[in-house]
């Protein structure tokens, strides 16, 4: 196994949480559509840190052939959450809008 060193598993996930947080803040910005508070950036930036950490992690300790299934899993528990905190999908006491 490889060893990941503490930054790296750090740095590179919020380096990617900062740049997917960086499109609703220009559409933020540029629009009248999107309309994004300093919560929603908060929420979303937890949960996009979350996922790409777990991901990252997952990708570097374990075997592709074990590793694949729970980044799928991981990636769907998110796109669930996501759209529940969104939309409420399943109607929810998180459901958002």
């Amino acid at each position: 196994m490889t060893t990941v060193k503490r930054s790296s598993v750090i740095k590179r996930p919020l380096i990617l949480t900062l740049a997917l947080l960086s499109v609703p803040l220009i559409g933020t910005r540029i629009s009248d559509e999107v309309h994004w508070t300093g919560f929603d950036f908060v929420v979303a930036g937890i949960l996009l840190f979350a996922i790409n950490t777990s991901v990252f992690v997952l990708w570097r300790r374990l075997p592709q052939s074990k590793s694949i299934p729970w980044i799928i899993a991981l990636v769907l528990l998110f796109l669930i959450l996501w759209a529940e905190l969104a939309v409420g999908v399943f109607r929810s006491p998180i459901a958002g809008s």
